[in-house]
């Protein structure tokens, strides 16, 4: 068994060339909900879900994204209402969110 049940990351990476990035979508905002969520549900600490930041995730055409281990669920988000179906659906009761799944074609 994996340390966490779940672990997130979410891409919070800024561009400063002009090309697509998450941090163009709050990506932090969208981490610091999750992030909040996770620990005021209990979710948090070994067995349950870590949520961590990461840089480039190479998927920014489809952003923001995160993703979930270690099933390797790639998410698209627009909005604190995508966060927290990610967190009721995924995170709490193992089912994967659909409607936000990134398309397995989508790149840089």
């Amino acid at each position: 068994m994996s340390y966490y049940q779940h672990h997130l990351f979410f891409c919070l990476n800024k561009r400063d060339n002009g090309e697509a990035c998450c941090a163009d979508h709050d990506a932090q905002a969208a981490f610091d909900h999750c992030k909040a969520r996770v620990k005021a549900e209990g979710l948090t600490g070994p067995g349950g879900v870590r949520i961590n930041k990461a840089g480039c995730l190479d998927r920014c055409a489809g952003g923001p994204v995160a993703v979930v281990y270690p099933e390797a669920v790639w998410y698209t988000y627009v909005d604190k209402h995508d966060i927290d179906e990610i967190v009721e659906s995924h995170l709490k009761r193992g089912q994967i969110v659909e409607r936000l799944l990134l398309p397995p074609n989508v790149g840089r």
